[in-house]
């Protein structure tokens, strides 16, 4: 039985990666930062809360990492842990350096001074390429972050770098693209469009406000996403990998998809106001997941309509049940 530690586990993909990983039959112990007070509701609402092992870790403190890897011992690390919102991270950049970049670093650092056989996965973002306008990113586009959260994860993916050619870890980056789920929490705009549709098909009369409804993203499912994860730790090398669907959507054409699906016309339903804007955001986010494909025999099943839909059907659902 192979053990697997997930730093995060609490947040959609960590949620979403733990039941791929109990369906495989692993041992999996899932980190929070305070395992007694943290609710875990992603877990029970997979139905696997009581399946995980849940522990406390501070990855921010070294002798925390240190202390949960000697215990545990674990043949796989997930980071998915640290602040998760490229939005929050204009409002609190120290916080988001710290949780991502010092975090990494700590993990990479235990593992290397523990000597255990560990393979480590580290959350890389697509917000780190900035805005590569029509240019497809892969493995090998430059970094220009415009954002704290891009910078942070910029600054993690050249540490696990450092770390693989120096001391030859066996760890690897996924350098994903906006990937979406009904876990997601309303403060990401694809739920807080779900959310308020649902609700104004439901009679709620509100109004849905938004900043720029016409960037663009590439935008997948996010248990997809959590097996090519998995995936990269299977390989025999480790390396970095660009995971997304290939498709660009504007985020017009995600609110239209969901407003249909709840048979409603957006336009009647939503309007822009310029405060919502961010002080730098990207235009448009376009990727080349040709690796992933080649190497890893990985592709998105579902693209930006099924994601929309599907989180539509989910939160009708549960408005039904309340």
């Amino acid at each position: 039985m192979k053990t697997a530690l997930i730093c995060g586990v609490s947040g959609q993909d960590g949620a979403y990666l733990a039941k791929l990983l109990l369906g495989k039959g692993y041992k999996v112990y899932g980190g929070s930062r305070d395992a007694q007070m943290s609710s875990f509701r992603n877990l029970s609402r997979l139905g696997i809360r009581k399946d995980v092992d849940l522990l406390s870790i501070n990855i921010n403190d070294f002798r925390s990492v240190l202390q949960t890897l000697l215990r545990t011992k674990p043949d796989e690390v997930y980071n998915l842990a640290g602040q998760s919102s490229v939005g929050l991270s204009f409002e609190q950049p120290v916080e988001t350096l710290e949780s991502i970049s010092v975090g990494t670093l700590n993990l990479l650092e235990a593992i290397r001074f523990s000597n255990l056989p560990i393979k480590f996965y580290n959350a890389g973002s697509s917000e780190c390429f900035g805005d590569t306008g029509s240019l497809a990113a892969n493995e090998m586009t430059p970094f220009r972050p415009r954002s704290p959260y891009g910078v942070a994860k910029a600054a993690a993916f050249w540490q696990v770098a450092n770390y693989r050619e120096a001391y030859t870890i066996q760890a690897s980056t996924g350098i994903l693209f906006n990937h979406e789920s009904p876990l997601r929490p309303e403060r990401f705009v694809t739920q807080k469009i779900v959310a308020t549709a649902c609700r104004i098909a439901d009679s709620s009369g509100e109004v849905l406000t938004l900043g720029n409804i016409d960037i663009a993203r590439d935008w997948g499912w996010a248990p997809d996403y959590v097996e090519a994860m998995w995936l990269m730790l299977q390989q025999e090398q480790p390396d970095d990998y660009v995971i997304a669907t290939g498709q660009t959507n504007k985020l017009r054409d995600f609110i239209r998809v969901v407003f249909e699906t709840v048979g409603l016309r957006w336009e009647d339903h939503v309007r822009t106001d310029a405060s919502f804007l961010r002080p730098t955001d990207i235009a448009e986010g376009h990727a080349d997941p040709g690796k992933a494909r080649t190497q890893l025999n990985w592709e998105a099943n579902r693209k930006m309509e099924d994601v929309a839909r599907l989180m539509v059907e989910e939160k009708m659902a549960a408005l039904e049940r309340s």
